[in-house]
């Protein structure tokens, strides 16, 4: 399997991910993301739902470990040597006498970390409470750490070899909301739309192909629009309601999430007034986002527009993204809210996500984009910025 990335730039993560450690005090560190063991070696499977990680030490290659099936898969993503791959047997899969943690701790007594400060990713779907306490248990004289965001902070400014894969996936949004747009009409059952957004979002363009995403695709209609993470059955799409599409192509892992809306009939003039405010709140939030501006500045364009409109948006309206796997395609760092002072930089990418969720409907416009050298944000995908109507 070809490499996904070059050997200089694995290099550059590898060399980001040591500086955090030696900023943190941490003589090791284990990453059970995914997302951070593709990123730091270039593993891709489907192997999360059991143990499994990348230990980071300060001298050496990483060190993959994980399922003794799932390591042939790691001889053909990874970067590093045979010899940096590392497994445990099946008798370790849910078992109730023995846990995988224990050959884990076996590994890292081995590099004479007994004693050590180590980093682990405690706030994770991907690292049990079990696993903690058994390696708590194995390693009683060792600190265990929380770093969870450690490599996630390393992964915010893309590289230029990173950006060139999340256009492609752009392109691959941009392609899925066209197909809608061409197909939906009153009467369609909706689990027929998504599976015809499955084929675009999986045949990809020209130039890439298309990987699964870390979501689903969500498209709630009419008062389930009021709702944000609503999916789909097999009713009827029905004129007189909106039905807003949240989803994201994926290349290579790298996401471009991407909304639009689609009003079936004639949308009220609350809806249209809505719309044009909304538009304009994206407007400015994207002109704010510009390099030595922070992530709030960003929210607060957005809101002020909106509130000149007389709606009040709460939360936040964006956050970083990039590599991901399930069940989420964020990255789990910045958060476009006003509170956030992180400073834009240049290669930084993120959903700016302004939905709206009223009582009884939902209207979601949005861009994934990249903050540029100079001037405001580029978005990533291409589809006009507005409400579509289907009379």
């Amino acid at each position: 399997m070809a490499q996904s990335f070059s050997d200089a730039e694995f290099v550059r993560r590898l060399a980001l991910t040591r500086k955090a450690m030696e900023d943190e005090g941490l003589e090791a560190l284990f990453a059970t993301n995914p997302s951070n063991m593709n990123w730091l070696t270039g593993y891709d499977g489907w192997s999360f739902y059991v143990h499994q990680g990348v230990l980071i030490l300060p001298d050496r290659d990483p060190i993959w470990w994980g399922r003794r099936m799932d390591a042939f898969g790691a001889r053909r993503t990874v970067w590093m040597e045979r010899e940096s791959i590392r497994d445990y047997t099946d008798d370790y899969i849910q078992a109730d006498d023995l846990h995988p943690m224990q050959t884990l701790a076996d590994m890292m007594k081995e590099f004479g970390l007994e004693t050590a400060r180590i980093g682990v990713e405690k706030e994770n779907y991907y690292f049990t409470a079990k696993a903690m306490e058994v390696l708590h248990e194995e390693m009683p004289d060792a600190t265990f750490l929380d770093a969870t965001n450690t490599v996630n902070w390393q992964r915010l400014v893309k590289s230029d070899e990173e950006l060139d894969v999340m256009f492609k996936a752009g392109a691959i949004s941009s392609k899925m909301i066209r197909g809608i747009m061409e197909r939906i009409e009153p009467g369609m059952a909706k689990n027929k739309l998504v599976a015809q957004i499955y084929h675009d979002a999986i045949e990809g363009t020209e130039d890439a192909w298309g990987d699964y995403p870390a979501i689903v695709p969500l498209l709630p209609s009419g008062p389930d629009a009021s709702a944000a993470h609503l999916t789909w059955d097999g009713r009827p799409l029905r004129k007189g309601e909106a039905t807003f599409f949240e989803l994201a192509g994926c290349h290579r892992r790298y996401h471009a999430p991407f909304c639009r809306t689609v009003y079936l009939g004639q949308p009220s003039q609350e809806v249209l007034d809505t719309e044009k405010a909304l538009v304009e709140g994206i407007e400015a939030g994207l002109d704010a986002a510009r390099p030595g501006n922070v992530a709030g500045d960003i929210s607060r364009a957005l809101k002020g527009v909106l509130r000149q409109n007389g709606i009040e948006r709460d939360g936040r309206v964006g956050y970083a993204v990039g590599l991901s796997y399930p069940p989420d395609w964020g990255e789990h760092t910045v958060s476009i809210r006003e509170r956030d002072r992180t400073e834009l930089k240049p290669g930084m990418t993120f959903h700016f996500m302004p939905a709206l969720w009223m009582e009884d409907w939902g209207l979601e416009i949005t861009e994934s984009i990249v903050i540029r050298e100079n001037g405001p944000a580029e978005c990533l995908c291409d589809y006009p910025r507005e409400l579509v109507v289907k009379p």
